[in-house]
This record gives C-alpha cells, structure tokens and sequence, in this order.
C-alpha cells in the first residue's frame, strides 16, 4: 500500500512519522508533495525520489491521499490535483472546515474520510474524530483508522456536523489544559518557587491526575471529593472557583469555539 501525503508541515511531517515508525509502511511507500523542498534532514528518511513540489502521476499512484494542507489553501490545491484522481482514491482530510460534500464537489471523487486530529499526536498521544462518505468502503475505513491510531487513539462518529464539537473538544482542548496548567505555574511561582520547580510540580500533577483517572473506575466528582476534604484547602480553592463560576465559564467558552468552528465550516 502507498500512502501520498499532501502538505509537510506540522501534522503531514506527523503522519509520515508515525506511520513509518509503526511499521505500518515502509519508507518506499510514502510520498510527499509540498510546496516547497523538503530538506533530508526532515524527511524522515523517505527518499528524495519520492519528494515532490509540483503534482506529478506517480504520486497518484498511491491507494491513500491525506490532505495536511491549511483550508484556505486547499481550493487552489483541487484545482491542481483533480485531474490526477480517480474514483478508487480514499482521500483522508485534516483540514479544519472543508466538509466532505466540499471536498467531493472540488475532488471529483467520492471516498472521503474527515479527520479532526489534536496536538498531541507528535508523540502518539493524539485524540483523532473522524467521519467518512458512504462510499467508502468497511475495509477502508478500518484502514485508515489504523493510519489515524499510529498517532494515538480514536472514535469514529456517523453524523459530520459533530466534527466541529470534537474541534472545540479534543481539537482545542490542548491549549485550555495548558492555560490552566499556566495560571497554576504563576500561582506557583507567586507562592515562591522557582519557574523551573513550577513547571515540574504543575506538569507531574497534571500528568498523574489523567493516569490515576484513567486507571479507575471512579468519576472526575468522586476523585475531587476524596481530594477536598471538609474544611481544607482543596475545598478552599474549589470555592473560589465556584464563586467566580470557572465551570461555567469553561463550557461557555467551548460553546464558543464550538460556534466558530461551525461558522468557519459554512
């Protein structure tokens, strides 16, 4: 099986990566189209012959396309690319807002698999949602989502439209932990540790809370409750928190990328 990745920036840099590493293909079988020359250094070790800046037909050879493209690029990009694809092509997107009916209309084609992958999957810890067209096929699809999972794990989901939900979840999500893991940093360091103790006491809590939380049974509600005792601390804190409706305003807030996300895809 050969793999075309389109776009070699961050999550196309990514997908070669992991799959490679996984051993799901070998170095021969992938390819790359970018605007620009990809330096060896960056190449993951695919052969130069195999790197290409303008579309050509070998690439198209490939049984699997994966658009890592920016959208705004991408119309440009079918315009280029059409003329090369065939109906058998499966064509896995990352592109934040392009819908699959958008993607088939620019394509020409109809076996189309959306992806809404996250950050973390440079280090295969990623959270990827994906939908597909009906054309594409059982076989296919169990395919694909075994490229995806190279990256970390996903969920598979029938209607579309909750792309943009899983975009203001697991898409954003990312940078809501790292902004609440900043506020405890500052508070950390306002308290009198050092930026360096900070980061490490702020990361490790982080980091065991989501193992120990992985590892059981219990819900997020039961594990604040054997942490907060009556009267101490944890309850302190927690108050606050209620008091100036953190919650609340975390879910509006995801309310709110969750509207963008449905405003950038129209």
């Amino acid at each position: 099986m050969k793999i075309a990745i389109i776009g070699f920036g961050n999550m196309g840099q990514t997908y070669a990566n992991s799959f490679m590493s996984s051993g799901f293909v070998g170095t021969s079988d992938v390819l790359i189209l970018n605007k620009t020359k990809i330096e060896e250094k960056n190449s993951f070790g695919i052969d130069a012959t195999n790197c290409y800046t303008e579309p050509n037909p070998q690439i198209f050879e490939s049984d699997i396309l994966i658009l890592a493209v920016k959208p705004q690029d991408f119309k440009q990009l079918a315009s280029e690319i059409k003329a090369f694809l065939n109906p058998e092509h499966v064509v896995l997107s990352v592109m934040a807002g392009i819908s699959i009916d958008m993607m088939q209309k620019q394509l020409g084609v109809t076996k189309i698999v959306r992806s809404m992958p996250n950050i973390p999957t440079q280090i295969g810890e990623g959270m990827t949602v994906f939908c597909a067209s009906n054309a594409v096929d059982r076989k296919e699809l169990f395919i694909v989502q075994n490229l995806i999972n190279t990256t970390g794990k996903s969920i598979y989901i029938e209607r579309e439209e909750m792309l943009n939900a899983a975009t203001a979840i697991s898409g954003s999500g990312p940078a809501y932990v790292f902004h609440f893991m900043q506020a405890m940093i500052e508070s950390a360091i306002k308290l009198g540790f050092s930026a360096s103790e900070a980061d490490f006491l702020v990361s490790k809590t982080f980091l065991g809370s989501v193992q120990l939380q992985n590892r059981s049974t219990l819900s997020n509600e039961a594990w604040i409750q054997r942490v907060a005792s009556k009267g101490g601390t944890t309850e302190a804190a927690l108050t606050v928190f209620s008091q100036k409706k953190l919650k609340e305003n975390i879910i509006e807030g995801i309310e709110a990328a969750n509207a963008r996300a449905v405003e950038l895809g129209t």
